[in-house]
């Protein structure tokens, strides 16, 4: 089948390799331009164009599509099969949607029509579900409301993180993708109860609120692992919380409980187990004490 990819971080990877040792024909990949990137912002491209240079594939790298004219009629004029889009980072216009005999097959990270939107790994450790999976879904205009094609869940475990979740979910979109090529599964439309957004996340929501239930502090750091992360002050410096768990105790919020870092939080404990300060690396909590002594009764966030 003639396709093209759409897709750029790292969770359109899996899908990418498996599209392509399937035998279809990639026409073209297409994904976010390189940017600068890291403490040099050196020009770095994405994970997908990376991976397509090296399967030897044609990349294009459009800035936006829903104005630029002439990419939607190169998108058109590569006489399409499908189209398969995993985490793109663009909004296809209308004609793009409609160029591809079969259309545009998006891979999502939720079992549709729950956790629409960009963040929907994160969103469901954060509510506590107990499930979630992968939907791929018939694109059409709307905000990951199209029809869905084929679905397959997960258990979610109580010490899950995003970025494990992540690369289980990725895995499972590539085998998906490959099965809805070749089954082309009769499209169901999305109930209408059930709905719910994952919105997109940014750096202050990494921000600990110590009157929060302990259970739910755990979940934010499980899900916001590895991004955007979770972090709290310890005498006016940034402390990154990279690993924590429920523990036994009480107290005032924000409150160091004992020796082991253990934090009251607005009901129950959590205990710190990996942390991190500005320039420095990231270490076990009983090695980060040893160099930065944090005796009990010490109040973080404040």
């Amino acid at each position: 089948m003639r396709v093209a990819f759409m897709g750029s971080p790292d969770f359109a990877v899996p899908a990418l390799c498996a599209l392509h040792d399937s035998g279809h024909f990639i026409a073209a990949v297409y994904c976010q331009p390189p940017r600068p990137a890291g403490r040099g912002h050196t020009i770095q491209r994405c994970p997908v164009h990376a991976e397509a240079n090296r399967l030897g594939l044609p990349v294009r790298t459009p800035a936006r599509l829903r104005t630029d004219l002439q990419a939607q009629a190169d998108f058109a004029a590569l006489d399409l099969d499908a189209a398969v889009v995993a985490a793109y980072g663009l909004i296809l216009p209308q004609a793009m949607l409609d160029a591809p005999k079969r259309g545009c097959l998006n891979i999502h990270a939720s079992l549709l029509p729950r956790w629409r939107g960009a963040g929907p790994i994160q969103a469901a450790i954060l509510a506590g579900d107990v499930q979630t999976g992968v939907t791929i879904i018939q694109m059409d205009a709307g905000l990951d409301t199209g029809d869905m094609l084929i679905s397959q869940s997960i258990h979610i475990t109580a010490t899950a993180t995003s970025a494990t979740l992540h690369d289980q979910l990725a895995g499972i979109g590539a085998n998906l993708i490959v099965r809805v090529l070749t089954e082309s599964p009769t499209p169901l439309a999305q109930p209408t109860e059930g709905v719910t957004y994952a919105p997109k996340l940014m750096r202050s929501d990494g921000r600990i609120d110590w009157t929060k239930p302990a259970d739910d502090i755990d979940r934010q750091v499980r899900a916001f692992d590895p991004w955007p992360g979770t972090f709290t002050t310890l005498g006016g410096s940034v402390l990154k919380v990279l690993a924590a768990t429920p523990a036994l105790g009480n107290g005032v919020p924000g409150t160091i409980l004992d020796k082991l870092f253990t934090v009251a939080c607005g009901a129950g404990a959590i205990r710190l187990t990996r942390l991190q300060m500005p320039g420095r690396s990231p270490l076990p909590a009983d090695t980060f004490l040893r160099g930065h002594p944090v005796p009990p009764g010490t109040l973080l966030g404040a």
